[in-house]
């Protein structure tokens, strides 16, 4: 594989939806769901491991999951959008239309976590933390993929003639067209280099496939030249994702096939950073290192530890990814560092904290 390969822009424009057929069943619920399964299992062998009772993971799964949905989407409706929900707060409740807090996730675990030790009267509140935070990295990893399959939370503009163009939001748009749209596909043209400037602003060929109805190929002609224009000039998603001139008429052709016509729009999209991407394998790096940790050390680990270094790197990490990220909402324009990075830091500082005492206590005896 060449360099160009690699460095190359890609098109992102998956179905968000598992199977298209069915489309209750989406990427991000799956990822979500198979990573408390799976933290489920990994939780009921740490527990075993350790001479723990196994049935207390179940309990421990209900509190996990309860505070990581209402803490995450307290957090964001606190942190990032109080006035609209504040104003209206049956929309609180509207989960499914998106917006969650891995911040608001984060404290709500850890409160949810300290209900649970109160009950358990064989387990410390640290020692459930310190075991919970290696599986909880890996469910982070997770969440951030599905993340990239909703083609949502994106990075910023490359500049350069690499990352990807999220063209999923404009393909739906344009399904919706009064003329009897089929098909529509975004993708990276295999003719177009020439016309790569190296300024991110990269080509993206559009196919629509239309049925055979009362049109005529000139009134279809004239309704594609107006309406497709419109949808990648005019709404916001395109505006921000795609790169069509409005000063200029759509560069299009239209073929008939026989069955159906076929429009290859030719225009342009904007390469982003997959900020999904890179938070994923971050969040998957830290799982290993913590679950090396426990496998090497496991109840000679000092209370606090695991805790700690988790809060120091997921938060560090979410720090630095969050200057490639596009801000949330429309006030973070004005701040130095926008509110992912406000809200991270006395995290990271707790965790900093955490680290400094576990070590000071030092690593237990080893039970032979």
């Amino acid at each position: 594989m060449t360099l160009q390969l690699i460095i190359d822009y890609i098109v992102w424009s998956p179905n968000p939806a598992v199977f298209p057929s069915f489309e209750r069943l989406r990427w991000y619920s799956l990822l979500f769901a198979l990573g408390f399964i799976i933290s489920q299992q990994v939780m009921i062998y740490i527990y075993r491991k350790e001479g723990q009772d196994d049935k207390l993971v179940d309990k421990l799964t209900i509190y996990m999951v309860l505070a990581t949905i209402i803490g995450a989407r307290l957090g964001h409706v606190l942190f990032y959008e109080p006035e609209k929900y504040l104003s209206n707060p049956i929309e609180i409740l509207k989960v499914w239309e998106g917006g969650l807090a891995s911040h608001g996730a984060a404290i709500a675990i850890l409160f949810a976590l300290y209900l649970y030790a109160r009950k358990v009267p064989t387990q410390t509140y640290l020692w459930v933390v310190d075991r919970i935070v290696i599986v909880v990295a890996m469910t982070g990893a997770m969440i951030r993929i599905g993340n990239l399959m909703n083609s949502e939370i994106g990075g910023k503009p490359t500049g350069d003639d690499s990352g990807f163009v999220y063209a999923r939001d404009s393909e739906e748009i344009l399904e919706t067209l009064r003329i009897p749209v089929q098909e529509v596909r975004a993708y990276k043209p295999e003719n177009r280099d020439a016309e790569l400037t190296g300024t991110g602003i990269v080509p993206v060929n559009i196919d629509i496939k239309i049925e055979k109805g009362g049109f005529s190929e000139a009134d279809l002609k004239t309704t594609l030249d107006t309406d497709v224009k419109y949808v990648l000039t005019k709404f916001k998603s395109s505006q921000k994702y795609m790169a069509e001139s409005p000063e200029t008429p759509l560069n299009f052709d239209l073929m008939d096939k026989g069955d159906h016509y076929l429009a290859t729009v030719y225009t342009f999209g904007v390469a982003r950073y997959p900020t999904q991407i890179y938070e994923a394998a971050s969040y998957f790096v830290i799982f290993l290192v913590l679950l090396w940790l426990w496998i090497t050390y496991k109840s000679r680990i000092p209370d606090g530890l695991l805790l700690g270094l988790f809060l120091i790197s997921v938060f560090g990490m979410r720090f630095v990814w969050e200057y490639l990220k596009e801000n949330q909402v429309d006030f973070e324009q004005g701040l130095t560092l926008n509110m992912g990075q406000w809200l991270s830091i006395p995290l990271v500082v707790g965790g900093l904290l955490l680290v400094g005492l576990a070590l000071k206590k030092g690593f237990k005896e080893k039970v032979s």
